[in-house]
């Protein structure tokens, strides 16, 4: 499984909704919050390119020297339609400052020396210090997840449904679940939501969250795919 230093360094580097917060400064137009661009430096710093007029900016602004405390909070959401469609949340706190110069004009470039992580998703809730997360990797599959997701969906419900005949320990077939739906992908494996048929288990064990984990972990679409193949073809057998 990836560590949560590479779960936390993958939503960073995601596409996922983020805001930056500061305590005391003023929060009356939220999309001034939300980060333009987002990137990690080589030490693990955060840099975020913010509206040159938001909150965060004058504050760390006017803060010069002084210390400037601030917590970036970011939410994965499913990019396919399923109950509970959060899969994650990661917070990163430490300290803001400005690097002026570099951003294009009415934007600021800030940095985030980070000094408290953590990661609440799918596989548990975990703290993350620091230099773990500037020596972690985000997932090579990050930048396209989301679209094999909704591919898988659409175009592949039926192989995906049918992936329950994978389930070890289960005397379940395919046709027992009304839904299947792709619901996270990285390099070690696929995660799929399964709801059974009403009448097939009580409201609180209808669904459930299963994993398909690859034989060795993929590089890139070519070796996905290859392993996508694979999975299809041994629920069919």
């Amino acid at each position: 499984m990836p560590s949560a230093a590479e779960r936390t360094r993958t939503l960073v580097q995601s596409t996922c909704s983020a805001v930056l917060l500061i305590p005391g400064a003023p929060t009356a137009f939220p999309d001034h919050l939300i980060p333009e661009v987002r990137t990690v430096g080589p030490d693990g710093e955060v840099f975020l390119v913010m509206p040159a007029d938001s909150p965060a900016v004058r504050a760390a602004t006017h803060a010069q020297d002084d210390e400037l405390a601030a917590v970036l909070e970011l939410t994965d959401v499913a990019p396919v339609s399923v109950p509970h469609r959060i899969r994650g949340r990661a917070r990163l706190s430490g300290w803001l400052t400005c690097v002026p110069g570099i951003a294009e004009p009415g934007r600021m470039l800030l940095r985030l020396e980070l000094g408290e992580v953590s990661v609440d998703d799918l596989w548990g809730t975990e703290d993350v210090e620091p230099e773990e997360f500037a020596g972690a990797a985000p997932d090579p599959l990050v930048a396209h997840e989301a679209e094999l997701l909704q591919h898988l969906h659409s175009g592949h419900g039926d192989q995906v449904r049918g992936l329950a005949a994978l389930l070890g320990g289960r005397e379940e077939g395919p046709d027992v679940f009304e839904r299947a739906v792709p619901l996270a992908l990285d390099r070690f494996g696929l995660r799929v939501r399964f709801t059974r048929r009403l009448g097939g288990g009580t409201a609180a064990d209808r669904s459930f969250d299963a994993r398909f984990e690859f034989p060795r972990p993929v590089r890139d679409i070519v070796g996905l795919r290859a392993e996508m193949h694979r999975l299809f073809e041994a629920a069919a057998d």
